[in-house]
């Protein structure tokens, strides 16, 4: 049986599994509607609060899952026709709140905070998640895919709302005022589910209303309780938002010896239609570099993917970028693809966009629509032509927490251009995936078939996934089959290699302990197995994984392990990236054995670092790769980071060695809740690089910026400067 047929099978059990296993009772509050003046102060002293109902016997979640948290916390809730206020009381041991900065979009691991969930068409596979830490510092987030991974959190996203927090001798209370235009929700609901967890870093514990799993993530929707609106909600009236920018720029490109001006400007455009759907369009968007991406040292053969920080693609994105392998094996859309370009030599340049649109979100409580184009300009002098870049989406909700989504995407260039190969005029991706998640998330799995199409097309072009987990408070299991033919094609996606059949297996033993500085064990063991359909199914990669996770009461985390590595090269690869070097020879097996050690500090401390090492043999030589990240906290006004990583690359002759060095001081510095100063310096050996992004950041009113950024990049073989460039860029966000 070939393997597409195989993963064809499987995913039609995958349709009609049934769903396994109920949820525990669910906690519910009562939220009363109220006419009452609240001014958010961070003091609880309007009558209002002393009658609504309360939030509180919070679980522990962290050290424990079986107990009620040490501290208390109180959540308060209660709303008019506009508006759904919160105030919250969250008591601690002392007043040491621990807070990295006063900047907006705060790590939610590292600050003491409250953060509320709400899944307002009850459908437990989006949410809107809020967060304040005790000095009324806000963040955001939406939740997708259930939130059963660490990828189901978007922070990028932003929205209007309003946050105050106030610190007490062993108490700090919040008051936070979310108008219902911010939100999504059907019209004449009285109920929707809901969460509130805490992290208390004084105490090093978590907790949450409603009770989680440890084996589970706190944002997980699974989990959630519910709330009762009084009154049933009515039409919701979200303003029209435009968003005009305007951005001035000065450059000197040293290599060329050009200098430049420029001046641009355009507008975005959030429009709601209905309760649940939003439309966005964009003019001549800026997505200029007044922040830059993190450098990343790369010895593998694979392109890495790099998030996506760009606001018009965030909203709903997960109903866009969530299809496909949920490893990263094949992507049919990849939203960074838009606007990035390499030209004839390979390099990476920005392509410029010259306008989209982009609708999405909830028809109803089941279905899930979006569709968006962007087109964008032709390059002659680097040989790139316009091109339309498209993809429609649609998602059914099925069962508790499973759905069924299509989708098709579209790249097509308009014009005919002597440079361009005919191959090259289109290509289409189409395709249909499930998955599934059971109502107490112990069973998550996702299987999905896609097809390309571009000129020229016979047959095949196929990519198929059949992955399934099963996850306990003891016993975490999953097997992962994949499939991407050699001519599969995803010209807006993220293929990082073609012609393969993959199969993963792996298990992993929690025991927890019963007392003592050690919270719980976790030995791993992961069997990873690649093969070359195209070459009668050679073997080309086979790596055995044996990892001991320790995680210690004060939620430090130690982490040891081997690896077996078995590689058959297909090809000539350099992996230092050496110019003039001697390729390691392809057409070879190469078989060698790593140890690796890693610890992350507890996070309460004014001083937190993560370090790892991994030694030991690499292809036909030997390897040292050592990586650490540190962070100083002057609270609450600065925070001061150092990235470093070290690779040795020592290959016998006359083949290379290298070694590889990156290091990234970051200097974040908050004046006050809306004036900030950050500068990113990056050095890289591997690139040739050293940059700094100097950015001065001023919200003068809500989600608008006045930005000042210095950027300035130099070439570090024969040192000196390749690019300089000054920005200034106004943002403002308009209610109509």
């Amino acid at each position: 049986m070939k393997p597409n047929h195989l993963l064809i099978i499987t995913f039609l059990i995958f349709i009609f599994h049934n769903q396994l296993s109920a949820q525990q009772s669910k906690r519910s509050i009562f939220v009363k509607y109220s006419t009452e003046k609240i001014n958010l102060d961070g003091v609880l002293d309007e009558p209002v609060w002393q009658s609504t109902d309360l939030a509180s016997d919070f679980w522990q979640f962290f050290p424990t899952d079986s107990l009620k948290s040490n501290n208390k916390t109180e959540v308060r809730m209660t709303y008019n026709e506009t508006t759904l206020y919160i105030g919250i009381r969250a008591e601690s041991k002392d007043g040491k709140f621990i807070v990295n900065s006063l900047r907006r979009d705060f790590s939610g691991s590292t600050n003491d905070n409250v953060s509320l969930i709400f899944d307002t068409f009850n459908d437990a596979t989006n949410a809107f998640m809020f967060s304040v830490n005790p000095y009324g510092v806000q963040r955001e987030s939406l939740v997708s895919g259930g939130g059963s991974s660490t990828g189901s959190l978007n922070s990028t996203w932003d929205i209007k709302w309003q946050s105050e927090g106030k610190t007490y001798e062993n108490y700090y209370v919040l008051e936070i005022a979310i108008p219902f235009s911010s939100l999504k929700f059907k019209e004449g609901g009285q109920t929707w589910r809901f969460q509130a967890y805490r992290w208390d870093l004084q105490t090093n514990e978590q907790s949450a209303w409603s009770r989680v799993p440890q084996n589970q993530l706190l944002v997980n929707l699974a989990f959630l309780g519910e709330m009762h609106f009084e009154k049933p909600l009515g039409k919701n009236r979200p303003p029209i938002y435009v968003i005009p920018y305007m951005n001035a720029v000065t450059s000197k490109d040293f290599s060329n010896n050009v200098t430049g001006n420029n001046f641009a400007f355009g507008a975005d455009a959030k429009i709601a239609i209905g309760n649940g759907l939003n439309l966005d369009i964009t003019a001549n968007p800026d997505f200029s570099n007044v922040e830059v991406d993190n450098i990343v040292t790369n010895i593998t053969r694979f392109e890495l993917s790099l998030p996506e920080k760009r606001q018009f693609f965030i909203d709903n994105g997960d109903l866009f970028a969530n299809f496909g392998n949920t490893y990263n094996d094949a992507k049919p859309f990849f939203s960074r693809r838009i606007g990035i370009v390499r030209d004839s030599l390979g390099r990476t340049i920005e392509n410029k966009i010259l306008g989209g649109v982009r609708l999405s979100g909830k028809i109803d409580q089941n279905w899930r629509v979006g569709l968006l184009s962007l087109q964008t300009a032709d390059d002659p002098a680097n040989r790139i032509g316009s091109n339309n870049n498209s993809m429609f989406a649609l998602q059914r909700k099925l069962f508790s927490r499973s759905n069924v989504g299509v989708f098709f995407v579209n790249r097509q260039t308009f014009g005919n251009y002597d440079y361009q190969l005919a191959n090259d005029k289109y290509n289409r991706v189409i395709g249909m995936d499930y998955n599934l998640a059971s109502a107490d998330n112990t069973w998550t799995g996702k299987a999905y078939l896609h097809k390309s199409f571009q000129p020229g097309d016979v047959s095949g072009n196929l990519s198929s996934q059949a992955v399934m987990i099963y996850n306990t408070r003891k016993y975490n299991i999953i097997s992962d089959w994949v499939y991407v033919d050699k001519d599969f094609r995803a010209d807006l996606g993220f293929i990082p290699r073609n012609d393969i059949f993959k199969s993963g297996t792996g298990f992993a033993r929690t025991f927890y302990a019963k007392g003592g500085v050690v919270n719980k064990y976790t030995p791993r063991i992961m069997n990873l197995m690649f093969f070359k359909p195209q070459m009668d199914f050679k073997k080309t990669d086979h790596i055995i994984w044996l990892t001991q996770d320790i995680e210690f009461r004060n939620q430090s985390i130690l982490s040891f392990g081997y690896m077996w590595n078995n590689v058959f090269l297909t090809g000539d690869f350099d992996p230092t990236r050496t110019p003039g070097a001697t390729p390691l020879p392809g057409n070879m097996d190469y078989t060698f054995n790593q140890f690796n050690v890693s610890f992350t500090s507890k996070n309460s401390s004014m001083i937190t670092f993560q370090s790892s090492a991994t030694v030991g043999q690499f292809f036909n030589g030997k390897s040292y790769s050592f990586s650490g990240t540190a962070n100083l906290r002057i609270m609450p006004k600065a925070l001061i980071s150092l990235v470093a990583n070290y690779d040795r690359i020592d290959l016998p002759a006359p083949y290379s060695k290298a070694d590889i060095v990156l290091i990234s001081p970051k200097f974040d510095l908050t004046f006050s809740k809306s004036l900030f100063w950050s500068t990113l310096v990056q050095y890289s050996n591997q690139k040739s690089n050293l940059g700094i992004n100097s950015r001065l950041q001023w919200r003068f009113a809500p989600l608008s910026d006045l930005f000042l950024v210095y950027n300035d990049n130099y070439y570090t073989r024969e040192f000196g400067p390749t690019y300089r460039s000054v920005n200034l860029k106004l943002s403002y966000w308009f209610n109509l």
